[in-house]
């Protein structure tokens, strides 16, 4: 990803960092490429453990975004009661 994001700066416009890995490394790289992780809970497992955290967080937020239903729908005119 660095590489890339070297070549061209857009490149990972579209990507999500899950979690910032215990290692100092991890911590520069993510900042490096001007992004914030999702999580950060200083880890240093491997073997995707932070995305396999993160992924549960993207579905909840997307779940809220896609079903949550509108003031009309539910009936919330925005006024309040007396």
């Amino acid at each position: 990803g660095a590489v890339l994001a070297a070549m061209r700066a857009d490149a990972l416009d579209h990507c999500l960092i899950g979690h910032v890995s215990a290692e100092p490394g991890h911590a520069r790289l993510i900042e490096k490429l001007g992004k914030e992780a999702l999580i950060n809970f200083g880890m240093r497992l491997g073997e995707g453990s932070g995305a396999a955290l993160a992924i549960p967080l993207l579905r909840a937020a997307a779940e809220c975004h896609t079903g949550m239903a509108t003031f009309e729908k539910a009936g919330i005119d925005g006024k309040e009661e007396a």
